[in-house]
């Protein structure tokens, strides 16, 4: 799963991050700190896939599938609507205080699932919930880019990612004691209120970003972020960069309409396709009901099997990161989506052919965790980086924006329909549908998704979104 800066802080190589490694160790703390909005994003996305059966009895749902849709997919809707809104607060009230702001939905939307006593206040909670990991969504990669020195962006960039993937891994673990306590789910949902008050806590201590504080003309407080961040002996330097870099960057931001021209159509559409190929390949149609998935296959510990699926994610992204700048961004996406089809081609077999069927139970834990990695591989991590590479500085808020709206609305209507459509059609025909969807993806990158790898924003600026 997979997130964005929507705001105008630019991801290009900056001189604020041409910092030395004995500044490293001052960022990481506040790195750490915004990578609590990153785990509550897994979190929240993983934590309703062991505890659904256990809340459906408990709120009087369980003959429902529409409601059980309902509480998996609010989140969803209430993450698009905070997607759009995050980099607007993050320019507006600067990226820390937007932080505070984002931990009032997110503790409250716990407290409220926690405490349910109807499908409703579930249904908002979960919609607060959502709202608070879309904010995160936009303004924890754009922190992060932000305050990390140049020598180790790459790895600190990556860990929104891992991030996410732990947090997931959290939520599924703490599914475990589920079989023993069946009201341990208000537990695993209450959980979440403490990252959220700590992030608040956390981020109220931490320094603004520098060059949010030069937009605003708030020198000194710049001034006293950057000797909090990298040592007093940098501030006049990275001061100097700092305002040539905006004074050099004040060209009219573009229109939303202007991402439909004819100069930008092209890039933005391939920003949003990738998207929707990632999320209409099934990711999280996988990780929401991978328990009912393993029980259906006669997997009798359902929960360890789903936290086994999450530590391949984790391990995933952490191989990921560290080929994306050896192998390149579009061998990474090819090589992904190709073991997705084959790994969805195994679960539906695994489902329909009777010579399997002794076997049905392992190769559907063996294909759902090779799926699990192929994603995280590629299909995952890639488009976090390589959007804000293909897009022009003029459009990037805006069109990383409308891009992360795709991911949210497609992930919401599958989170939706997912267990309807698998009662109508079964689930071997929907895991062959998901493989179809990986093949056309590996055709559509390999005809229109450019390398970025080694490249220039410049240069792939250039090439992809010339002057008219």
């Amino acid at each position: 799963m997979k997130v964005f800066c929507s705001c105008n802080g630019d991801i290009e190589e900056s001189s604020l991050l041409k910092g030395q490694s004995t500044s490293s160790g001052s960022v990481l703390p506040y790195v750490g700190v915004a990578s609590l909005g990153a785990i509550l994003f897994g979190y929240h996305l993983g934590v309703v896939n062991g505890a659904l059966e256990y809340l459906a009895k408990d709120l009087g749902i369980v003959d429902n599938t529409v409601l059980q849709g309902w509480v998996v997919s609010t989140l969803l809707a209430g993450a698009t609507v905070g997607s759009f809104t995050g980099g607007s607060l993050a320019d507006r009230f600067g990226r820390t205080k937007t932080f505070v702001l984002d931990a009032i939905p997110l503790t409250l939307g716990a407290i409220l699932c926690a405490t349910a006593k109807n499908v409703e206040t579930m249904i908002i909670g979960r919609l607060l919930s959502g709202i608070g990991i879309g904010i995160s969504s936009a303004i924890v990669p754009l922190y992060i880019s932000e305050i990390s020195p140049t020598e180790i962006r790459g790895t600190l960039g990556s860990i929104n990612q891992l991030f996410i993937c732990i947090g997931i891994l959290a939520a599924l673990v703490a599914g475990l004691p589920l079989a023993g306590n069946p009201t341990w789910w208000r537990a695993m949902f209450g959980i979440a209120a403490i990252p959220s008050v700590l992030l608040a806590i956390g981020m109220a201590f931490s320094p603004e970003s520098p060059r949010w504080l030069v937009q605003q003309r708030k020198i000194t407080q710049a001034e006293q972020a950057i000797r909090k961040l990298y040592g007093k002996n940098r501030v006049t330097e990275l001061m100097e960069d700092l305002s040539a870099s905006a004074q050099g960057s004040e060209e009219q931001d573009a229109g939303w309409f202007d991402l439909f021209s004819s100069r930008y159509f092209k890039v933005v559409s391939v920003g949003a396709a990738l998207f929707l190929f990632q999320q209409l390949a099934g990711i999280n149609a996988v990780v929401y009901y991978s328990t009912s998935v393993f029980r259906s296959a006669g997997v009798t510990s359902d929960v360890a099997a789903s936290a086994l699926v999450g530590a391949a994610n984790v391990f995933g992204t952490i191989v990921a990161s560290s080929l994306m700048d050896k192998k390149g961004r579009k061998s990474l996406l090819i090589t992904s989506f190709t073991g997705m089809a084959a790994s969805m081609l195994l679960l539906s077999l695994s489902f329909t052919w009777k010579i399997l069927t002794p076997y049905s139970g392992p190769l559907a834990v063996i294909g759902t965790v090779l799926y699990v990695l192929s994603f995280s591989l590629g299909a995952g991590p890639v488009p976090a980086l390589l959007l804000p590479e293909i897009f022009a500085s003029r459009i990037r808020a805006k069109a990383v924006a409308l891009s992360l709206g795709m991911h949210w609305i497609s992930n919401f209507f599958i989170g939706l329909c997912f267990l309807s459509v698998v009662t109508t059609f079964g689930i071997s025909k929907v895991y062959l549908g998901f493989g179809c969807i990986c093949i056309l993806a590996v055709m559509y990158i390999a005809s229109n998704v450019v390398e970025t790898k080694g490249r220039s924003l410049e240069d792939i600026e250039r090439e992809l979104s010339p002057p008219i």
